[in-house]
């Protein structure tokens, strides 16, 4: 869900939320502006696309086109790039490629991409997604059944089967049947997802390159790291990312105001501006922070429903998953879960691990990576991959190789490719480190101390992972902090013999006691029971402790009397020589909802009985 605002400077921005606050009263809103009123908003997200140099390889073309889309009818705001001496005569292969969320066809990466994808003789159709930019109906989170069948519907005015609504008629595409083109599609965050929404109702999609995007809407807005049944998806709801989820719900709501004399079928329900009413609905029972099952289970299958992993079995068009290793939103886990269920049914996939996602990045990436305003796809290791794909599938040069099964971005690497590779995923093999009771993480378990260590939430959150628009928008973030007396750390030895480089999603497996949440897990409201949050610092020679990408993994506790696993997000982190590992669960996190009452929390070690915690290692030993 990138969230690209115009730019043009911060005073709009202000103007905008002010603006707001007038306006709306509704209560659905208030939490939301009250995140966002002020300073929070002080920056334009998105660059402005540089101009293309061969600004007469192509030519672009304003269309309206108007589409079914469940049970309505959509106008979609979009232009046609077509490529010099592209006609009936010969033809190409094309792109589609829509916003990010808040975004419309004019970003600078929806426009960077068509155009860089123009230059390269490809037809780009960039659009703006329904409820965005200048395009009809109300925001439906990228809905196979209704965004999937929209982008179906400019399938068909790419194949020459319809017409836009001036009488357009596109006929030099590049088919592999009557009302069959080949087509691709690209985009990042919202104008991910819809790429596998769109190829789960439309198999003449015949490319996807889905960046920086979520496998289940439930697990990236309300995650529970812990009584995962499958992928990133459980059963039991988990901690409510509340700072993310109100900054894209203002985004939206504020569309009326971003884009005045909006066609009249963007009104939502529900009490939205601009949401289906079921998307309202899932937005006020996060803010209830109640979870009775009941209403849970309805609401929350909305949310999972629109997702790929409530479609992924229908999705047959090969995809090439770019995910940013920088990001709190979608993390590294939702990528891999689709990962390994689009490789277990057959459909050709890779995966390439980048530098940067939401949480930074996206105003300036990282020099030598993909930047997609600019459209630097020929420089760029993941752009080379990208063209690589649309070579192989959209122009069928079957002898063009598409790269290896997995890639990564390495931070640490100064000079020639920072990118790392592998045949397989997950990369590397599996490195055990046990929760001492004197607060050490020990190689071997026979060295395990015998111990009790304690700590006790309070009624307000005591640790700090991030703000987390504020890398986003490009403001300055507090340091992470953890206030004494709410947390429980293990420390590793200090590195020897090399570097230790972690690839992956750590795993820990422990137990803990609570008698007050024990108690309280028999209400029949979920959000009673005990929720945690578990994090991987880096702790330097001197001292100095960085949290690896600000990552946190939420875990409400299924059960507490019985033991639990709890998957961090995935990361890609090297721990120098000297350096130690350290473990930590805290009793809250500012950027999420957490615990509902005090809950105390013991966690007892023996040699016989005491956590573990598993580290994906590529390289190193940890001592």
């Amino acid at each position: 869900m990138s969230a690209p605002l115009p730019t043009g400077g911060y005073a709009c921005v202000e103007v905008l939320v002010s603006s707001v606050s007038r306006a709306v009263s509704r209560p659905a809103l208030r939490g939301s502006l009250a995140l966002l009123a002020g300073s929070a908003l002080a920056a334009p997200l998105f660059l402005t696309a540089p101009a293309v140099a061969a600004a007469d390889a192509y030519t672009v073309t304003a269309l309206k086109v108007t589409v079914r889309s469940g049970e309505r009818h959509c106008t979609v705001d979009a232009d046609v790039y077509r490529p010099a001496g592209v006609d009936a005569a010969h033809p190409a292969p094309a792109v589609l490629t829509t916003n990010g969320f808040g975004g419309s066809k004019k970003d600078g990466s929806t426009g960077g991409v068509a155009k860089a994808l123009a230059t390269r003789g490809y037809v780009a159709l960039a659009y703006s997604g329904l409820g965005f930019g200048r395009t009809g109906c109300p925001i439906s989170l990228d809905d196979p059944g209704i965004d999937g069948r929209a982008a179906s519907g400019l399938v068909d005015l790419l194949a020459g089967a319809r017409t836009a609504d001036n009488g357009t008629r596109i006929d030099y595409i590049a088919k592999d049947g009557a009302r069959d083109p080949r087509v691709g599609m690209i985009g990042g965050s919202y104008g991910g997802a819809i790429q596998l929404a769109t190829a789960a109702v439309d198999h003449r999609v015949d490319a996807l390159v889905p960046l920086i995007t979520w496998n289940d809407l439930s697990y990236s807005l309300d995650p529970n790291n812990a009584g995962r049944t499958h992928g990133v998806t459980g059963p039991l709801p988990g901690a409510y990312k509340w700072q993310w989820t109100n900054g894209f719900f203002l985004i939206g709501e504020a569309q009326g105001l971003l884009h005045p004399q909006l066609d009249p079928s963007r009104t939502g329900g529900s009490g939205c501006l601009h949401f289906v009413a079921r998307a309202c609905e899932t937005k006020r029972l996060l803010d209830s922070g109640k979870y009775p099952a009941r209403k849970t289970d309805a609401v929350l299958r909305y949310a999972r429903s629109v997702s790929p992993v409530s479609y992924l079995p229908s999705v047959k068009a090969p995809t090439l998953l770019v995910q940013g290793q920088h990001d709190s939103l979608f993390n590294l886990n939702e990528a891999a879960a689709t990962y390994r269920t689009l490789a277990g049914q057959g459909t050709p996939v890779k995966m390439i691990w980048q530098a940067w996602g939401h949480s930074g990045g996206m105003r300036k990436p990282v020099p030598g990576e993909l930047n997609l305003a600019q459209g630097n796809l020929d420089t760029s290791y993941v752009g080379q991959r990208i063209l690589a794909w649309f070579d192989r599938y959209l122009r069928h040069r079957t002898a063009t190789g598409t790269g290896p099964a997995f890639a990564y971005h390495r931070d640490w690497v100064t000079a020639g490719s920072a990118y790392a590779t592998s045949p397989d995923f997950p990369a590397g093999g599996t490195r055990r480190l046990y929760l001492s009771g004197d607060g050490k993480l020990v190689a071997q378990r026979g060295a395990v101390a015998r111990g009790s260590r304690a700590y006790r939430n309070l009624r307000m959150a005591t640790s700090h992972s991030e703000s987390s628009l504020s890398g986003l928008l490009g403001l300055p973030d507090v340091a992470p902090y953890d206030a004494r007396g709410t947390y429980l750390d293990w420390t590793s030895q200090p590195v020897a013999g090399g570097p230790v480089d972690v690839v992956g999603a750590p795993r820990v497996t422990l137990k803990v006691a609570s008698p007050q949440a024990e108690r309280a897990q028999r209400s029949a409201d979920a959000a009673d029971k005990l929720v945690l949050f578990a994090k991987l610092y880096d702790v330097a020679p001197d001292g100095r402790k960085t949290l690896v990408h600000r990552l946190v993994a939420p875990a409400r506790v299924p059960d507490v009397t019985r033991r639990f696993t709890v998957e961090l997000p995935g990361i890609v982190h090297r721990y120098e020589p000297g350096h130690r590992l350290r473990f930590v669960i805290a009793a809250s996190d500012d950027a999420y909802a957490g615990n509902r009452g005090v809950k105390p929390v013991t966690v007892t070690s023996t040699p016989g009985d005491t956590g573990v915690l598993e580290l994906p290692v590529t390289q190193g030993v940890l001592r």
